[in-house]
């Protein structure tokens, strides 16, 4: 352990990124301002671009790429050049399950590619958001047996990724990292290793609570919206705009947090946590009642979005069969192209399924896949709205914002609009519903 620290502090230590996505890209580039780094992906499409210098990632800019290819950052899908790296940081996904149950193939991947390269004096650390436990039940089984032993031949620890795709002011190194190591000295190291790239980092007892931090952090915002959605849906009923009233209750100065309806949530965590949490709570003999029902009201959302879609369209004497729907935003959240988990997928499914004609419209998002096939986007927003009955705005992007009811109406057949994100005003029109808006 003492070789790795003088490795820190004299920024002789190569640090090995495994996967190069979301979460993985960002890190390896802020590492590269610093170390060597080596990037490992087992997409071969995913390497040649970035050897060509071309990111795939929105938050990382080729030219970020391009400053450190060759220099201090080395992509690969050679897994044997991990055998170089002094650290090896494991950033791969973390899927459910069609069960709903955690899945943890890539994990297990990623463990099984450092067992044939691990020697003494490597560290492991885990970054990929999961359930409490996940280091020591699952990493470190896999990776001791080598023969090595955790904590004394090699370290490991885990520090929860804390992205947030899209976000201009907390990139990587401004956002505090959270660090629990598998015994004192490992957290300490691991500690250290991230305060050279990231402005605030915070050290907790041990990879069991690091790995709860995450997944408090996001059960917590899953909860809290469920409770908003919920009780949209009852505001609706008592024709009561659900936006105003969180608006107006944001004004108390202490106490409360605003959270706002939607079409349910997306992204690589909100949607997974709590069935992550919920899977690990039943294997000590608990029911989480609570965090169940959230990820329940939060996924009957994006139902809800296509009844307000039905209903819309008998205002104007329309069917759903053969009504011709354009879904306006494939991304999981406005001003990014990520549609990991995203509501639309399902909305889309359920549109296809009641048989409509869907088409789609993403600035950011050329493609999305869907359980009825792959949808990708018209050209513009002019192209998916012209001649169709009925837009559902599902995304907030600031050019859909910008829009106008009235000349969105223009564009269209029989003119109906669901608003998901609260986007318009209606214009006082009856063939204009929103989620949660009291109409």
């Amino acid at each position: 352990m003492e070789k790795l620290l003088t490795k820190i502090k004299t920024k002789s230590a190569t640090i090995g990124i495994m996967g190069l996505g979301y979460v993985g890209l960002p890190m390896a580039i802020a590492f590269s301002n610093k170390f060597n780094v080596v990037g490992y992906d087992v997409s071969e499409n995913t390497i040649n671009h970035l050897l060509n210098g071309r990111s795939h990632i929105a938050d990382v800019l080729s030219e970020d790429i391009k400053k450190y290819l060759g220099k201090s950052f080395q992509p690969t899908n050679d897994d044997k050049t991990l055998g170089e790296c002094n650290f090896i940081i494991i950033c791969v996904p973390t899927p459910l399950t069609d069960e709903k149950e955690p899945d943890l193939s890539y994990i297990k991947s990623a463990c099984a590619t450092i067992s044939k390269i691990l020697r003494k004096g490597q560290f492991v650390i885990l970054e990929s958001t999961t359930y409490p436990g996940t280091t020591e039940d699952v990493v470190i089984p896999a990776l001791e047996k080598t023969g090595l032993k955790a904590g004394k031949d090699f370290g490991v620890a885990y520090s929860p990724e804390r992205i947030d795709p899209g976000n201009k002011e907390y990139t990587v190194e401004k956002i505090p990292k959270i660090v629990g190591g598998v015994n004192e000295d490992c957290t300490e190291l691991a500690a250290m290793l991230y305060e050279s790239i990231i402005d605030k980092v915070v050290k907790v007892r041990d990879t069991k609570t690091a790995e709860a931090v995450k997944i408090v952090e996001n059960i917590f915002r899953n909860v809290n919206i469920a409770l908003v959605n919920e009780l949209s849906l009852i505001f609706e009923k008592m024709g009561i705009d659900t936006w105003d009233v969180v608006d107006a209750a944001a004004t108390k100065p202490y106490g409360f947090m605003p959270f706002y309806p939607g079409p349910g949530i997306g992204g690589h965590c909100i949607p997974l946590d709590p069935f992550y949490m919920s899977y690990a709570a039943k294997r000590y003999g608990f029911i989480p009642r609570f965090i169940e029902t959230s990820g329940e009201i939060n996924e009957f959302m994006r139902v809800h979005a296509v009844n307000l879609v039905e209903k819309g369209l008998k205002h104007v004497d329309k069917e759903m069969y053969g009504a011709k729907v354009v879904v306006m935003g494939l991304a999981y959240k406005k001003n990014i192209d990520d549609a990991r988990e995203s509501p639309s997928i399902k909305i889309i499914e359920e549109l296809a399924n009641r048989g409509a004609d869907v088409r789609v419209y993403d600035p950011y998002v050329k493609s999305i896949k869907t359980n009825v096939g792959e949808f990708y986007s018209e050209k513009s927003i002019e192209d998916g709205l012209m001649g169709v009955d009925c837009a559902v705005f599902v995304v907030d992007h600031d050019v859909f914002r910008e829009m106008k009811v009235k000349g969105i109406k223009e564009l269209m057949g029989s003119p109906v609009i669901v608003d998901c994100k609260n986007l318009f005003d209606g214009d006082g029109e009856s063939s204009y519903l929103g989620i949660g808006k009291g109409n």
